[in-house]
């Protein structure tokens, strides 16, 4: 039996129409492994109730190491990119960019899109260099312009704190 077109679920598209993506502006941006599995690192010194000495951080897995070294790069591959902020966790990443932090030159500036899916590309190659068979990160990515000061904060704070409430997090694995 073949499936006619129509029958497919259409896939919601969370980008703003007659958005120009490459104009400079920081992005909170959230990629998702794949299945979110815990793929790229662990947390540890967490809990509801701490030790006063007990600090919570992340311990990267192999993919972990990867995927931050790979984000790392981005300003290498970008002149035009900025990182600002990011936490690998186990099963997504949170960074907040700005695309266009210097002017470009001569090339075209490169879009949200273009940054985010280069970034997931390379990501996955090195990784499948280890793992042939493993796919790494969901189709998409979740992206918010971010509009003010309060709301850069805000989120800088989320992403600081991410780790200490993992338990609590949407994405913390429930079984």
């Amino acid at each position: 039996m073949s499936v006619v077109q129509s029958d497919l679920p259409k896939r919601k598209h969370p980008r703003l129409d007659l958005y120009d993506y490459s104009s400079a502006g920081l992005y909170y941006i959230t990629i998702c492994s794949h299945n979110r599995k815990c793929i790229f690192s662990r947390v540890v010194g967490r809990g509801l109730a701490p030790a006063a000495n007990t600090e919570v951080k992340i311990e990267y897995k192999t993919y972990g190491k990867i995927a931050e070294k790979q984000l790392l790069l981005l300003e290498n591959r970008y002149p035009s990119f900025k990182l600002y902020a990011y936490v690998i966790m186990p099963n997504h990443i949170h960074m907040i960019i700005n695309p266009a932090y210097k002017t470009a030159g001569a090339s075209p500036r490169p879009t949200v899109m273009d940054i985010i899916c280069t970034y997931k590309s390379i990501t996955t190659k090195e990784c499948k260099k280890l793992y042939p068979t493993d796919k790494v990160f969901q189709t998409s990515f979740y992206e918010h312009i971010i509009r003010n000061k309060e709301e850069y904060l805000e989120i800088l704070k989320y992403i600081d704190e991410n780790p200490a409430k993992w338990e609590f997090d949407t994405l913390y694995p429930k079984e």
